[in-house]
């Protein structure tokens, strides 16, 4: 039984509101609906988030420097249980919206691996679960890889499991995922498979 504690966390990485990667985040997120789980969804097009600086503010402390809109960010990444990410295949890449929040994660692998010992604000809870989304206009299933790592990379920075991944190629226009409607249902399943446990 799913417990009201527990928290999804969906979050757009597309500059293009109500493109692609939003419809299928909606069709992943609905998957919670009715679960006793509590949802949010951060579109990070909305946000003010500021390229991480390298600047080492976060060395002795695991917390960013940085002042901006990551810092309310900064609490649902540690505290949800499940995360959707959805991104644009920009380059063979996540969208620069997507890449910038995830560079200013180097504060929580400072929290959560270098000082384990004590614990600070910015420790994640672990063994969590997440999924991809994603969408190019590039047929090649090799195309998706960069992003791919990329995303595996920053989900082991969270201690959130990689469990599941819909990559879908050859879609560029606005609104053009709505002709698939079996990508629709792929991401309402990957939802419901994320929720399983499976």
């Amino acid at each position: 039984m799913i417990s009201s504690k527990h928290k999804a966390l969906g979050i757009a990485g597309s500059p293009r509101e109500g493109g692609n990667t939003d419809i299928l985040l909606a069709q992943a997120m609905s998957a919670f609906a009715g679960q006793e789980v509590q949802t949010k969804t951060v579109f990070l097009r909305d946000l003010k988030i500021s390229p991480c600086l390298h600047c080492g503010g976060c060395v002795k402390t695991g917390e960013c420097v940085i002042d901006d809109d990551m810092q309310k960010l900064y609490p649902d990444l540690c505290d949800a249980e499940f995360v959707v990410l959805s991104s644009p295949l920009f380059f063979m890449g996540v969208s620069a919206q997507t890449k910038t929040m995830i560079d200013r994660c180097q504060a929580l692998w400072i929290a959560n691996y270098v000082l384990k010992p004590p614990p600070t604000p910015n420790n994640c809870h672990r063994n969590r679960r997440g999924i991809f989304i994603c969408v190019g206009g590039s047929s090649p299933e090799e195309a998706f890889y960069p992003a791919r790592a990329t995303v595996k990379a920053w989900f082991n920075v969270l201690g959130v499991t990689y469990t599941g991944e819909l990559l879908v190629s050859g879609v560029d226009e606005k609104g053009g995922i709505t002709q698939r409607p079996a990508a629709l249902t792929d991401a309402r399943l990957a939802g419901e498979k994320l929720l399983r446990r499976e």
